[in-house]
């Protein structure tokens, strides 16, 4: 084969993968278009100022099906509780395998760990849960639910914030320490706001992720029909309601769920599109 044919033959190629690759890249597109407008045209009907203002409302009374106000309200309660333990472990974790895992025999372990946790279905985190939380206290309660979902929280925030602090230059730690700073401050003033968009990134990813599970709500939380506050009873939350509602034999109940995904789906858009925004922030600062 000639230099030129085996030139033409190199373009052949090239360009039969990149239009494989356009391709693919339009069909999952189209896939989210349909998709999405699916989930629109169903759920925006259902979508009122009902829907953030009300409890639901049992059938036969004025006003059924009512909204789901404390679905949401239960959610950003759940998650923010969640948050409180998961975050801080999973970032103090992160920082452990980074700074100062290469010398320690137990940070191999502690890697591994969280490689399998980030891999565990979240219906064995609910029924983990069940067992040692709900079982030994007697009922269902936001505290069990927020440590399951806690539990899923922390591996992904260990292992993202180990990755994103491991791209922070060694000539950053390596200057500080040169200055007379000890290893802890070095990491707290400059490796940790080096890496800062990036971390902030892995916690909402991770915010995203527990946002909308229901398997470990099922098991430990369970439900509830009014607007609860106290964290030691049975807590709603939007995703649980969401399920509760599409298994209902009334078309308005399901009409509510449809909205519920809408709601929920929104919600998670906007929370990456924070992402998003937080990163291009951080990269153009």
């Amino acid at each position: 084969m000639t230099s030129q044919a085996y030139t033409r033959y190199n373009r052949t190629k090239s360009a039969i993968m990149m239009s494989l690759c356009w391709i693919f890249t339009a069909a999952i597109i189209g896939i989210l278009v349909v998709v999405t407008w699916y989930l629109i045209s169903i759920g925006y009907k259902s979508v009122s100022w009902a829907f953030f203002t009300q409890d639901p409302i049992p059938q036969g009374m004025s006003g059924f099906p009512g909204g789901m106000r404390n679905g949401l309200v239960g959610t950003g309660i759940l998650v923010g509780l969640a948050s409180l333990v998961g975050i801080p472990v999973g970032m103090l974790t992160g920082i452990y395998l980074s700074e100062y895992g290469a010398n320690s025999w137990l940070s191999g372990p502690v890697r591994f760990t969280s490689d399998v946790l980030a891999g565990v279905p979240s219906i064995v985190v609910g029924v983990l849960g069940y067992e040692l939380v709900v079982v030994p206290v007697g009922h269902y309660s936001a505290w069990a639910g927020a440590m399951a979902l806690a539990f899923i929280m922390v591996p992904i925030v260990a292992r993202t914030s180990e990755e994103m602090l491991r791209l922070v230059p060694s000539s950053y730690r390596e200057a500080s320490i040169a200055l007379g700073a000890t290893k802890a401050r070095t990491i707290l003033r400059v490796v940790i706001p080096s890496a800062t968009g990036s971390l902030i990134t892995g916690i909402m990813l991770a915010i995203a992720r527990v946002a909308g599970e229901t398997a470990p709500l099922l098991f430990t939380a369970f439900e509830s029909s009014y607007l609860e506050k106290d964290p030691s009873h049975p807590f709603p939350s939007l995703t649980v309601m969401i399920y509760k509602k599409a298994i209902m034999p009334s078309p308005q109940e399901h009409q509510l769920a449809w909205a519920g995904i809408l709601v929920l789906i929104s919600l998670i858009f906007v929370l990456n599109l924070m992402i998003r925004f937080v990163v291009r922030s951080r990269q153009m600062a």
